[in-house]
């Protein structure tokens, strides 16, 4: 009735940054919308998913893939977020308390 996912290495180690290294590269090349960037991503998750972790079955790949894209996502933006709050000046830091 439900599929059977198993989680390996490849999932955290290679597939996730491979789709935040993918998304970056589409970022540079096409310039879209910031909106479209996490519709992006999930789609590379699912493609990756469904074509390569999961080929034999359909329901673990797409639901794997939201997974892989959703990770990617949360991953780029906790980094993006910490960037922001590292370059900003101490006293806006202060400021905001």
């Amino acid at each position: 009735m439900f599929p059977d996912v198993q989680t390996n290495i490849w999932d955290a180690v290679i597939a996730v940054p491979l789709i935040i290294v993918l998304t970056m590269v589409f970022k540079l090349i096409v310039k879209p919308k910031d909106i479209w960037v996490p519709t992006f991503a999930n789609f590379l998750g699912y493609g990756i998913s469904i074509l390569i972790s999961h080929r034999h079955d359909l329901a673990a790949g797409i639901f794997m893939g939201f997974f892989y894209g959703s990770a990617a996502i949360g991953t780029y933006s906790a980094w993006k977020t910490s960037w922001v709050a590292f370059r900003q000046p101490e006293t806006q830091i202060d400021d905001k308390l």
